[in-house]
């Protein structure tokens, strides 16, 4: 099973169904629809919850527009949306990264 990690401070947000999208660049895992996933806390190494991919999408990250942050955490702006993400996957990142656009649906959660 495909796992993904998400820092601590989304972890909850994901379990009580406020979080239903993650956006993910540069895909090595081919994340595909029907995918089932561990969701993995990255500060504590911990599965927490297993989930399942009902729909993919990709952007560019100047493209994102407001229908984009439906079930995703938002951003002040653009250049903090750019920053966030630069904090992650490095100066590559910039606004003609492709993106890849992820919902899921909660199965379980896991202890």
């Amino acid at each position: 099973m495909k796992t993904l990690k998400f820092r601590h401070n989304l972890v909850q947000k994901i379990l009580d169904g406020s979080k239903t999208v993650t956006w993910r660049f540069f895909d090595d895992k081919d994340l595909q629809v029907g995918d089932q996933l561990k969701f993995i806390d990255w500060d504590n190494g911990n599965k927490f919850a297993e989930v399942e991919i009902v729909k993919v999408r990709e952007k560019k990250l100047g493209e994102i527009d407001e229908k984009d942050f439906k079930g995703h955490e938002k951003y002040e702006n653009d250049k903090e949306m750019l920053k966030h993400y630069r904090e992650y996957y490095g100066e590559k990142v910039d606004t003609d990264t492709v993106i890849k656009i992820i919902d899921f649906k909660f199965l379980r959660a896991s202890q």
